[in-house]
This record gives C-alpha cells, structure tokens and sequence, in this order.
C-alpha cells in the first residue's frame, strides 16, 4: 500500500478514502475539453473541516499535490486531477449550517447545491441571487471558487458580492476563519476575496457564508427576436445607454434556439437569428420598465416581440435559458456520434458597447476555421460564451478548436475584455491571463502563490502555469523589493 495512503487510513475512517480504480476514473476531470487529466493516486471524500485538515497534513507531509473538486460542473479544467494527486471530493460537506433571516445571511458547507441553497433561502422569504446556468447541480464551493455569475448578474452581481466570510484550509492544514456577519466591517486585509476566485490554489474552502437578499417582487419576461445577432446585440447596447437595468438580459443566437428546441420543445422560434429574454423584478414598476426596454428593442431593430402572459410561461422561458449547455451537448453528440462530440465553451467578457463588434469577430473566425460557433451568454454585462463543437477523435478537428479559442480569446482582450467572466481560469485559460494581467500582475500572483503554499501542493497547474512553483519541491516565496532605478515593487525569484 503506498505509503500516503496508509497514513490517511490511520487518521480517517476507511469509508473516505477510495482508491477503486473505477471511481478514481469518475473524479479524473470536470467538463472541460483541451484540458489534461491525470489519474489520482486516491479520492478522499471527507464529511467536515477536521478530516479536510488531516487529509491536507497527510499531504504536505509527503509533498502530494491535493486537488479540491465539488460537482465537476467546471469548464476550464480547474477541478482537473494531476497524476498522483489526492482528490478531495467536498461533495459530502453539504450542509446548510444556518439561516439567519434576520441578518440575511446563510452559513453553509462548499457541497451545497447551488439551487438547494435558493430554496432554502425562499422558505424565509430571501433569496441568494448568483444562479449560474448549473445551479440545479453546481455546488456553492464551486461557485466561490470561481467567483460564478449567471443570468441575474447585470443586475446583482457575481458570487464574490455575496460571501461575506470563509473557513479555508490551509497548504499546512491549518484552519483560517476570515470575513465576518455584519453588514459593515473593513479590519484588516481582505482576506475572504483573496480567496473566493483562486479555484482551490491558495487554500480549500470548507465554510462559507453568504448574504441574502429579500425576495425579488413580481418577475415579467419579454422575448425579442433578430435577423441578426449584431442587430441583437445592438439592442443591448440600446438598452443599457437608456439607462435600463433588468434583472435579466440574456442572448441567444439560431443554433442555440434550435438546439434547445430540438432537446426539449417548446415552441421556440426557428427562423429567428437571435433572441433577446429579457426580465425585470421591480414589481408596480416592472411593466412600465419593460415597455420603456421594448421600445428600445424595437428601435434596436426586432422583427418580433413577445411578452410572458404569466409566472408559469416567464419561467418556462428562463427554464429554456438553462437547457443552453445540455442542448449543445447533444447537438455536438448527434454531430460526431460514439462519444467524438465535444464542446469547449469560451467565457468572454467585454464592454457592452462592443458586443456587436465581438460577436461579428467571433462569426468570422468561425467561418476562416471551418467549425461551428454558436454563442449564447449574459449579454446584459457584456459577458458571453462562444460554444465550439468540435471532433473528439480528430486531431484536425480538436486543433482548430484550438485555434478558434485562442482567436477568440485574443479578439476579446483586443476589444478591451477579460478572459473570463464568470468561468475561471483553471488550466483552459492561464496564459491568457498572464496575457491580460501582464509581467508585473503574474508576478504578484506568484508572491501571493509561493507565500500561502510555498510547496506548490494546492491544486497544481491551474491559474498560473505549473513550471512555477513545483509541486513537492519546497521553494522559499519570492519577495517583493523595490528597484533601485524606479522604486517600483518587483520580484526576485530565488
């Protein structure tokens, strides 16, 4: 028996630790492809804090590299297991510890489901507003970890401006508790942002807690459909220069139409090259708020507008919004059938008075690449996600991805993007973002990096690029200096 694991079975109980050759094939990856996987030397799936801690010491004692995972929803790559990595699985830490509606504050454990958590919340009549398209299966630990959005965000925000505080588990298995309860506190660092987006790098999150919001008032829906995805995109730019702030305002180009109405019909236009849902939640207010939208989506260019005659069909239409990703899934599968359909999912997030530009930009690469790119995204913030379908088992095929990826990527920061809105890093995306943050930017991730887990243990690979620093080789951290000529903080790696 290798010896790591004999000495997790002499501080946990055998029931968590898995080394079945079948399960350590499940926790592999997550649902990102031209991503790497390696195959774990085990999975450990601890029931709380104390057994994350022993499983992290056991660890760093041996220099194993631990990769925290939740559902595995991810698609850049950032739950990917290293070969010979221990695999902690927080899908067993999923309770809800606690809701406080008169705080407005939740304390939960990282294997909540994202969608359980709103239901919890809906019994005391809040509501925990992030919602990413995976929220009936993604976990609230996975969402901290990259700092999720989804369709809600143009008007509340991604997942970071709700946590409120962390427990975190160490590179050493030391427990931090940073944050705080109230509704007001500045002390010290913020140390709980260090934390929510660093996809397990710096430490495992074992404890969260949220704020609630009090429940959104009367939602009405409206449905805009385009000639083309620029008029579409047009109208966004339209909307939001108005001064219009809807609590949803989602796009949808041809092939995502009908894909999902192929998947699970619905009566979704089909000639239509792009469709606009768009919701406001302002209650009295709310249907003088989508008139005003519809105006300018009328001016934008619609051929056809449609307003949610109810609850139940406004839902309906969000519901369709949801199918986007499982919808594609099987368009690629009937594409390329016996397993070779594959998507990868770009995250792209750019100002909104240049998403007709972008979505322009991202038909042509698809038409000089010869592969097809459907997009669909929160266009309300500018944050938009170009699906590639590509051929598994073709190596031309899975290239060109490649190739489509990075045009993309490099179209985005050319328009004054980010490589990623609400997706992560993981390994999908770190060069681009030594790209976007530049020399002195990596270098200071690198300090922060070599400071909190100076042996590189901490879900190696992912975020920054895993030349530096190694996992299992200890490395003192670099410090930051100022230079002689320009008193500007530099690092000097040892």
């Amino acid at each position: 028996m290798d010896a790591t694991v004999e000495e997790l079975l002499a501080v946990l109980p055998a029931d968590r630790v898995l080394t079945d050759p079948d399960l350590l094939a499940v926790h592999r990856r997550d649902e990102a492809d031209l991503c790497a996987a390696g195959t774990p030397l085990a999975v450990v799936r601890p029931r709380d804090t104390a057994e994350v801690a022993a499983t992290v010491r056991v660890a760093a004692a041996h220099g194993v590299p631990v990769v925290p995972q939740g559902a595995r929803t991810g698609l850049t790559g950032a739950a990917n297991a290293v070969d010979g990595a221990l695999v902690v699985s927080l899908t067993g830490l999923d309770r809800v510890l606690e809701i406080d509606p008169a705080e407005r504050i939740a304390v939960v454990q990282p294997g909540v489901v994202n969608a359980d958590l709103s239901r919890a919340a809906a019994e005391h009549g809040l509501a925990y507003p992030p919602d990413p398209g995976s929220w009936e299966s993604s976990t609230i630990g996975g969402n901290v970890s990259t700092d999720a959005g989804g369709m809600c965000c143009v008007r509340y925000g991604v997942t970071g401006e709700y946590v409120l505080g962390l427990e975190v588990v160490l590179a050493d298995g030391e427990i931090l508790r940073c944050g705080r309860r109230t509704v007001k506190g500045v002390a010290g660092y913020d140390l709980t942002r260090l934390f929510v987006g660093a996809e397990g790098t710096l430490g495992i999150i074992t404890e969260i807690t949220v704020r609630l919001r009090p429940a959104a008032d009367e939602i009405r829906t409206l449905v805009a459909l385009y000639p083309t995805v620029a008029a579409a995109c047009g109208a966004v730019a339209a909307v939001t220069a108005a001064g219009h702030v809807p609590s949803m305002l989602e796009l949808l180009d041809r092939t995502h139409l009908g894909a999902i109405e192929a998947y699970r019909p619905m009566g979704l236009p089909g000639t239509a090259a792009a469709m606009l849902l768009i919701a406001t939640d302002t209650g009295d207010r709310a249907g003088a708020e989508l008139a005003a939208i519809a105006d300018c989506c009328r001016a934008a260019g619609a051929s056809e507008l449609y307003v949610a005659e109810d609850a139940e069909q406004a839902q309906a239409l969000t519901a369709a919004r949801r199918l986007a990703h499982p919808a594609m899934e099987r368009l690629a599968t009937q594409a390329f059938p016996s397993g070779r359909g594959g998507l990868v999912v770009d995250d792209v997030a750019v100002p909104r008075t240049r998403i007709a530009e972008f979505v322009t930009g991202v038909e042509e690469i698809s038409a000089r690449h010869g592969l097809l790119v459907a997009v669909v995204g929160h266009a309300g913030d500018g944050n938009l996600h170009p699906v590639i379908v590509v051929d598994r088992a073709d190596p031309s095929s899975m290239d060109r991805g490649r190739r489509v990826f990075d045009d993309i990527m490099r179209l985005g920061l050319a328009l004054g993007g980010t490589c990623t809105g609400e997706h992560g890093v993981g390994m999908l995306k770190r060069d681009w973002l030594a790209r976007e943050l530049g020399p002195v930017g990596m270098r200071v991730h690198q300090v922060l990096k070599a400071a909190l887990d100076p042996s590189g243990i901490l879900n190696p690979g992912k975020v920054i690029a895993p030349e530096w620093p190694q996992a299992g080789r200890r490395r003192p951290p670099p410090r930051l200096r100022a230079s002689k000529k320009t008193d500007v903080a530099r690092t000097v790696i040892p």
